[in-house]
């Protein structure tokens, strides 16, 4: 079994390029940065880089709709590869295919977290007594 699921922050805008021929396919690749578990002793948090491959209507949605910074989740499948550089070394490759991506926080919580108030305290709505948003 090949499944990874990562959430982080997009280190950059997605690049987004056209295969060639006559059903152009969209290929976006972009760079998740995943935060480590623990930090350094000195309280340093430290990330992996991890680069991921989008094809077809997962590389449009990602190109139409995520942006640097953002933090994102995906899932995907862990593929290695190789190619002869221009140097004529042998380079290896490992990538992450996505297969799903979504929006790991609300446009909402972006704005809470720049200065604007907000009645939402952890996540949750203080409402008062008595008033209940359903019968």
């Amino acid at each position: 079994m090949n499944k990874v699921i990562l959430m982080g922050r997009l280190a950059r805008d997605p690049d987004v390029r056209y295969s060639s021929g006559e059903e152009p396919m969209a290929i976006a690749r972009f760079t998740l940065a995943v935060n480590r578990r623990f930090a350094k002793k000195d309280g340093e948090q430290t990330a992996d880089f991890i680069g991921c491959v989008a094809f077809g209507k997962s590389a449009e949605f990602i190109e139409k709709y995520f942006r640097q910074g953002m933090r994102i989740t995906i899932c995907g499948r862990i593929q290695t590869g190789s190619y002869i550089n221009q140097e004529g070394h042998k380079v290896y490759t490992t990538n992450v295919v996505v297969e799903e991506q979504e929006f790991a926080e609300s446009k909402k919580s972006d704005s809470s977290s720049s200065g604007s108030s907000s009645s939402m305290e952890g996540g949750f709505m203080d409402i008062p007594d008595g008033e209940l948003p359903f019968n």
